[in-house]
């Protein structure tokens, strides 16, 4: 029942409550719930009154919550006002049938009565640790625009299958600077461009890290900041592009919020999913392309095998980045044409994306800047990293792979050009994409900045630098960079 969503009508009643993040109508079942317990310790004069309108509020509230789709969050709100009621209303029909009520002593009742507040509460914990994401509005002047577009590369086999026909094929999002659109206009879903894709997603990421995907239920249900095809911005001139990728198992949309901010600023952001690698990837005939990359157990076979797959990654990387080329020079007709500034392009990634960022940044130079989020760098250190890097990482833990931060560090200080390390206080590695906003907020897995700050933080220390060096706007990255956390700077050595 509670995982049937009709988007529409879900859309019109989640507006999330600040700080409890339940909507209207789920706050009316809670308050109606607790009224129910609260009845039975009111003066006699105030019980029948109170109990009647708790009782219809709830029933009414939870029917029409039932038909525009109930979160798993409000079942043990719905059982502690379902043990409340028989209780509330007996004395009442008592009462109306002319036999005298009876009320258990207050002593027989306080347990029941804490017991059901106990079930009831459980709900808006619940609904606070698994929220339905609320992304952040993008503070730029462009409002954002979003679609999926699917590209296959014609010279690249499918390493991960067996048939000698099969080519490479990636799925890309592409964010974009828009015009702002009426208001009421439908906001695009996150995690997919249906609701059918946001769960087949979901529940193969819920897979992933080991959860049942009931407690995510959530995600799927909400709605970005952009709009799905919507127009290009017609003022905007053209536009430097950054292209992502994003964790192992992770998928092209798990750093929307970031992707809409820079877009909001004038950047047009190109997602990709890795078939085979990305949890889920559904293709645009409807096919789902689960992972098939897997850890063996063995440190040194997983590097092996690390450094293969982000190679794949690498290449994907360069493949699309020829594809938005293609699409500015209009070799297909596309809204976008004309519009990409592909001699500014960034590539960018987050953990095994992040590594697979500073690979492509050696193969290919047309990337001009390299952004590694929180990435352990795999495969081969050479040749040096000849463009301008941003790492942007986690504070160094005990459960840190000890292997990590020398790895990167090495990467950095063998660059040919300034490279900048950039530690985030209170970042976990889950802080730099969009689990923050949905996912409990408990520091060793999203860290201790908060819903609203951890999208903030690494979108603007990501601003700053991408301003910099694409836009060559003014400034001193090592003097504004430590607004954000703790930076290092690494020059390159002129003597080698």
């Amino acid at each position: 029942m509670w995982r049937r969503t009709p988007g529409a009508e879900y859309g019109r009643v989640t507006e999330i409550i600040t700080g409890l993040n339940m909507s209207p109508l789920e706050i009316l079942v809670l308050l109606g719930a607790v009224a129910l317990v609260v009845a039975r310790w009111l003066p006699p004069a105030a019980r029948p009154r109170v109990t009647t309108a708790a009782g219809a509020v709830l029933v009414l509230s939870a029917i029409v919550l039932g038909v525009a789709g109930m979160r798993w969050q409000m079942l043990p709100v719905l059982a502690g006002a379902a043990f409340a009621l028989p209780f509330a209303f007996a004395p009442l029909l008592r009462r109306r049938s002319g036999r005298s009520a009876w009320r258990a002593r207050w002593w027989l009742a306080l347990p029941g009565s804490v017991a059901c507040a106990g079930l009831i509460a459980t709900g808006p914990v619940a609904a606070w640790a698994f929220p339905v994401p609320e992304f952040p509005e993008p503070s730029g002047d462009f409002a954002v625009g979003t679609r999926v577009v699917q590209w296959t590369d014609p010279r690249r086999p499918e390493t991960f299958t067996a048939d000698p026909d099969d080519r490479r094929t990636v799925v890309v999002q592409l964010w974009y600077p828009a015009p702002k659109s009426p208001a009421g206009t439908q906001r695009a879903q996150y995690l997919g461009r249906t609701e059918h894709e946001a769960r087949t997603v979901s529940d193969a990421l819920a897979r992933e890290v080991g959860l049942p995907g009931f407690l995510v239920d959530g995600v799927p249900r909400a709605r970005t900041r952009s709009v799905l095809d919507a127009p290009v911005d017609s003022k905007g001139g053209r536009f430097p592009v950054v292209l992502f990728s994003p964790g192992s198992g992770g998928v092209r949309t798990q750093n929307t919020a970031w992707a809409e901010e820079l877009a909001s600023h004038g950047y047009v952001v190109a997602a990709l999913d890795h078939p085979y690698d990305s949890a889920a990837v559904v293709l645009a005939d409807g096919r789902t392309i689960n992972t098939e990359t897997a850890s063996s157990g063995d440190p040194d076979k997983d590097e092996e095998l690390a450094a293969g797959w982000t190679a794949v990654r690498a290449a994907d990387l360069s493949f699309v980045l020829t594809q938005l080329d293609d699409l500015d020079r209009g070799g297909t007709a596309d809204p976008l044409s004309g519009r990409l500034d592909t001699s500014r392009a960034a590539v960018t990634g987050h953990s095994m994306g992040g590594a697979a960022a500073l690979q492509a940044a050696r193969q290919d130079h047309r990337f001009d800047a390299v952004i590694d989020l929180d990435g352990y760098p795999h495969g081969p250190a050479s040749p040096s990293l000849d463009r301008p890097t941003l790492a942007l990482t986690q504070a160094v833990t005990a459960a840190t792979d000890p292997r990590y931060m020398p790895r990167l560090t090495e990467a950095l200080k063998a660059g040919t050009t300034t490279s900048y390390r950039l530690t985030i206080p209170g970042a976990a590695h889950l802080t730099f994409m969009d689990g923050p906003l949905y996912l409990p907020p408990v520091p060793s897995i999203v860290g201790s900045l908060g819903r609203t700050e951890s999208p903030r933080v690494v979108a603007a220390a990501t601003l700053a630098f991408l301003d910099a060096v694409l836009r060559g706007e003014p400034g001193d990255l090592a003097g504004v960079l430590p607004a954000y956390g703790n930076l290092t700077v690494y020059q390159p050595d002129n003597s080698r």
